[in-house]
């Protein structure tokens, strides 16, 4: 059916649009805009999208879908709602399903499913090591083949130095990029920060070294095999000056940050709150500043869901046994907005970061597919929201199957109206 979107503010990063234009779709794709339209274009279905921003769909590069073997925490279909009623278009999953996502047939299963369900598009990460276990390379090649656009550990950290080298050294060779949360295996194992307040509260710590430590052993060996790396989910200042220091030398390192961290800090652990207990812990101010000056200058590439569905049952225990995570799908768009109005950096970067640099990360890991960006020919995947329109955060009310977020009960403001994926409305 072809569309035609009209009155809408137009807001491309990758172009650097930010201006008031009709939008013509055709086919699947972006048949016009503004002037470019063609002729005797006629449309099924007019959106009016008067005092809204018409950006690309939305790219998230951090989302469990908890399919296979977690479907009591989420399903397929619960994920994929809750990404496009938050104007998520394109999404990337970590291999840490049960199975493990380390066999091609698993891979191309998950994309089989989520692609019936004609909602967002799925980008799976393979598993590294077999079973994520950190003995035995995986079979990179087919698992390339069945779908995946890298290869990681998710939150399970290589413990054995000289795997991980071999690991970079084979996905250097065939210009695999490598998906890595840096973490010490040994340093990482507590629930908050280390700080004044994880002592005061008797929580075992996680000390900044247990990152820099793992960001300076992955930088060597970046050195020595010329990988490319993407670090997942930095969470201190420390952190970010190692990545800072690392592209400065020219090396191919991205990294993101999960919007936990950006907005968030210990303090708001409050009296034992669960909802808070995230993998990366919740650090410091100082670190939550520097996280938000990196993210506005470029050294941070990308702002994440970071979204983990957790049960009931997994969440209302103890603080330090509750399961770390939180749900963030319809959570991204409008904390972005939030972000790039505090911070200074703006609404253009504040689409950038969830838009056309991730979009650009993925095509280097080669599945570009022309998402996250606004262009004429192009991929129509796009998103619809309106910037003023305020609203609270009831977890009942989210389409995601996990109800728990550290954000419950914060007011926000822009929320997507409607969410289109290669030409077809899906939400709204």
């Amino acid at each position: 059916m072809n569309i035609h979107i009209t009155n809408g503010r137009v807001v491309d990063p990758a172009s650097g649009t930010d201006k008031k234009a009709d939008i013509a779709i055709a086919d699947g794709k972006i048949a016009g805009i503004g002037g470019s339209i063609p002729a005797g274009f006629k449309a099924g279905r007019t959106i009016d999208a008067t005092g809204c921003i018409v950006t690309p769909g939305l790219v998230d590069l951090a989302a469990r879908l908890r399919e296979p073997g977690y479907e009591h925490e989420g399903m397929l279909e619960s994920e994929m709602a809750a990404a496009i009623a938050g104007g998520v278009t394109s999404l990337v999953c970590p291999p840490d399903t049960d199975p493990v996502l380390d066999e091609p047939g698993l891979v191309e299963m998950l994309k089989f499913r989520a692609e019936k369900l004609q909602a967002a598009r799925l980008f799976p990460l393979g598993a590294l090591t077999r079973g994520l276990a950190g003995g035995v390379l995986t079979e990179m090649a087919e698992l390339t083949e069945a779908g995946c656009i890298g290869f990681g550990q998710a939150d399970v950290p290589l413990a054995d130095t000289q795997v991980l080298q071999r690991a970079l050294s084979y996905a250097s060779t065939f210009g695999y990029t490598v998906w890595l949360r840096p973490q010490d295996r040994d340093l990482g194992k507590g629930v908050a920060a280390s700080g004044p307040l994880a002592t005061r509260l008797g929580l075992a710590g996680v000390p900044v070294s247990a990152e820099t430590i793992a960001i300076f052993t992955i930088v060597e060996l970046m050195k020595a095999t010329g990988a490319r790396v993407h670090l997942c989910r930095i969470s201190s200042a420390r952190g970010v000056e190692l990545v800072r220091q690392a592209k400065a030398q020219g090396l191919p390192i991205t990294c993101d940050v999960s919007i936990n961290s950006l907005h968030l800090a210990d303090t708001d652990i409050g009296y034992f709150d669960s909802r808070a207990r995230l993998n990366p812990p919740l650090r410091q101010q100082a670190d939550r500043d520097a996280l938000s000056t990196a993210l506005a200058d470029g050294t941070i590439d990308a702002l994440v869901s970071d979204h983990t569905p957790v049960e009931a049952d997994a969440k209302t225990l103890p603080f330090a046994e509750a399961e770390a995570g939180a749900t963030g799908l319809e959570l991204l768009l409008p904390l972005a907005l939030q972000w790039g109005e505090r911070s200074g950096a703006g609404l253009a970067r504040a689409i950038e970061v969830v838009t056309s640099a991730p979009a650009r990360l993925l095509s280097a890991a080669d599945a570009g597919t022309g998402i996250g960006r606004l262009q004429e020919g192009g991929v129509a995947d796009l998103c619809i929201a309106d910037p003023a329109l305020e609203w609270q955060v009831e977890p009942g009310a989210l389409r995601s199957q996990g109800k728990h977020t550290p954000f419950a009960g914060y007011p926000l403001q822009g929320r997507a109206r409607h969410t289109l994926v290669a030409g077809r409305i899906v939400h709204g």
